[in-house]
């Protein structure tokens, strides 16, 4: 998975918040004691989501398959006063996790349009899905994804990274001037050992680690350095921190992480015991929202928990479906999500007012977080 998209299986509501230890008040929460007023922004195409919000709060930028010819994720802008909608990237090839960069007219995204075979990956898709054939949707890891830069003035396009591997899910510091990023170039640049090989054959996605850049693509330096997948990192509203993902070396077991931008100070904040992922700061900085399948492994569902890391998560959405990538506005009243509560396996973008001062009360109310289970 990409910050990523998989779904789908529903969980009846429950009544306790999970986690509860023995001893404490259990306290019931619903869906709209976090967010009112849910709406679906997004209709066109087979699938949607990612959707990351302008500095000024008035635009998303998200990624959906819905261009013809194309099965394959492109990047699009969708102004929510108009609500018009319009593609950024090239119309080929593959692309995913596209980002704002505050204090300027560039978007960043990650595409593999330079490949030469991109066009004929789309027509081989393409024709195995008119055969009737069916697979799991699973993300691929192309080694021929490059993050860039698009210029929407001029609509210029600058490749940042030209490393072979995954180059992917980046985005930029809140003064625009750096981007972290998730790289699977580790996977290249060595002769492999016959594990790192079998891994590479099997889970790719265990060479992925934590890197930061310029905006420009120089200084690119390597941050993580822990067999399993690093990803999905974002810097702090404050840009003191950088929050991201950790999987397990099985992809079974991911927990929310964060570091200092050198990649100094790395902490463990969530011991979860499921597959946590997709953390995004809330711009008070006094807790982050993400996803787990805590409830069941394909029943991922929105959480919150503290800054710091001290409390057990809370359970934010009861809907049925994949509810999953929250990004709260740049004003902490909004969040927009994906989610396949509309019905499917497919996500698409969901919008919805956000209870800040009720997602305080309940992180005040929660219990202590767990410790880690020793191996």
């Amino acid at each position: 998975m990409t910050a990523c998209r998989t779904a789908i299986l529903a969980v009846l509501l429950v009544l306790v918040l999970p986690g509860l230890g023995h001893g404490q008040a259990d306290r019931a929460y619903q869906e709209r004691d976090f967010l009112t007023r849910v709406r679906r922004l997004t209709i066109d195409g087979k699938r949607a989501g990612e959707g990351y919000w302008s500095p000024n709060g008035k635009r998303l930028v998200f990624q959906s398959e819905r261009e013809p010819g194309n099965p394959f994720y492109q990047i699009y802008v969708l102004d929510l006063g108009s609500g018009e909608t319009r593609r950024i990237s090239p119309g080929t090839g593959k692309t995913t996790c596209a980002f704002f960069r505050p204090g300027s007219d560039e978007i960043e995204f990650a595409s593999t349009h330079a490949d030469p075979r991109s066009k004929q990956l789309q027509d081989d898709e393409l024709a195995f899905r008119a055969s009737g054939k069916e697979r799991r949707y699973s993300w691929d890891y192309d080694p021929e994804m490059d993050i860039y830069a698009y210029t929407e003035k001029t609509g210029a396009m600058k490749r940042l990274t030209t490393a072979r591997g995954y180059d992917a899910e980046g985005s930029y510091s809140p003064d625009g001037r750096w981007i972290t990023f998730s790289s699977m170039r580790g996977a290249y640049d060595h002769t492999l050992t016959d594990k790192e090989k079998k891994s590479l054959e099997e889970n790719p996605s265990n060479f992925a680690e934590i890197y930061v850049m310029r905006a420009d693509g120089s200084e690119q330096t390597r941050l993580t350095n822990v067999f399993g997948y690093d990803g999905g990192p974002f810097f702090t509203p404050d840009g003191k921190k950088i929050i991201w993902r950790r999987f397990d070396e099985q992809g079974l077991i991911a927990d929310i992480w964060t570091m200092n931008p050198d990649g100094s100070d790395q902490r463990q904040l969530t011991t979860f015991g499921s597959m946590s992922w997709a953390p995004y700061m809330h711009p008070s900085g006094a807790y982050f929202i993400f996803a787990s399948n805590k409830l069941g492994f394909e029943n991922f569902e929105l959480f919150i928990a503290d800054a710091d890391g001290a409390k057990e998560p809370v359970r934010v959405t009861y809907t049925n479906g994949f509810d999953g990538l929250p990004v709260p506005s740049p004003d902490g009243k909004m969040l927009a999500w994906t989610s396949s509560r509309a019905g499917g396996s497919a996500g698409q973008l969901f919008l919805a007012q956000w209870n800040h001062e009720g997602a305080l009360e309940a992180l005040k109310n929660a219990p202590p977080r767990k410790a880690a289970k020793k191996s």
